[in-house]
C-alpha cells in the first residue's frame, strides 16, 4: 500500500537529475530544510505531465522556501534534464525511475494492459517533512484524474 500520512517514505535512491546533470542520490539528501513534496507521474513528456508541471511552475511552486519539489517518472536522466530545460525550472529536481525501483519501494507500480511490458506509477504526490514523514498524500485511482494542486499547496504552506 503507498504511503498515507503519518508513515515514513522509504530513504529510496536513483539518479537525481537537476537539468544539465544527474548523480545518484537518496532521497533524504534531496529534502529541503523544511520537506519536500514528491510527484510521480509516468513519463516526463506525458501530456498529463507537462500539464501538471506547467501548472506548478505558473503556481509558483519555486517560491516555497527550503522546500524541494521533486519529481518521480521512468524516463531516463537525459531525458529528465530534457524536461527541466522544457520547464525552464532549475529549482525543481527529477528522480529518474528506469528500473522501477523508487515506485516499488513507494507501492505505486502498476501494469500498463496497453503498453508490452511496461509498469509506470500511479499518478500521485506526497507532502513530506525534513523527516520524510508523509504530511499530505494523493494517489489517483485512474489514470485521467487531475492532482489536488490547492490542496498540496496547503500542505506546503503548513511544513
Amino acid at each position: 500500500m503507498p504511503p498515507t500520512v503519518g508513515e515514513t517514505v522509504p530513504n529510496f535512491e536513483a539518479p537525481l537529475c537537476d537539468g544539465e546533470t544527474f548523480r545518484s542520490t537518496t532521497l533524504s539528501a534531496a529534502v529541503g530544510a523544511r520537506g519536500a513534496v514528491v510527484v510521480c507521474t509516468g513519463f516526463a513528456f506525458s501530456a498529463i505531465a507537462q500539464n501538471w508541471w506547467k501548472q506548478f511552475v505558473r503556481a509558483g511552486w519555486d517560491e516555497f522556501e527550503d522546500v524541494s519539489i521533486l519529481g518521480v517518472s521512468r524516463d531516463g536522466p537525459y531525458a529528465q534534464n530534457e524536461f527541466l530545460r522544457w520547464l525552464d525550472r532549475p529549482d525543481f529536481r527529477f528522480f529518474a525511475d528506469v528500473d522501477g525501483a523508487v515506485g516499488e519501494s513507494l507501492e505505486l507500480l502498476a501494469d500498463r494492459d496497453h503498453m508490452a511490458n511496461v509498469s509506470t506509477p500511479w499518478r500521485s504526490a506526497f507532502v513530506l517533512d525534513a523527516d520524510r514523514e508523509v504530511q499530505y498524500a494523493f494517489v489517483a485511482d485512474d489514470w485521467i484524474s487531475p492532482l489536488p494542486r490547492e490542496e498540496i499547496e496547503d500542505a506546503l504552506e503548513a511544513l
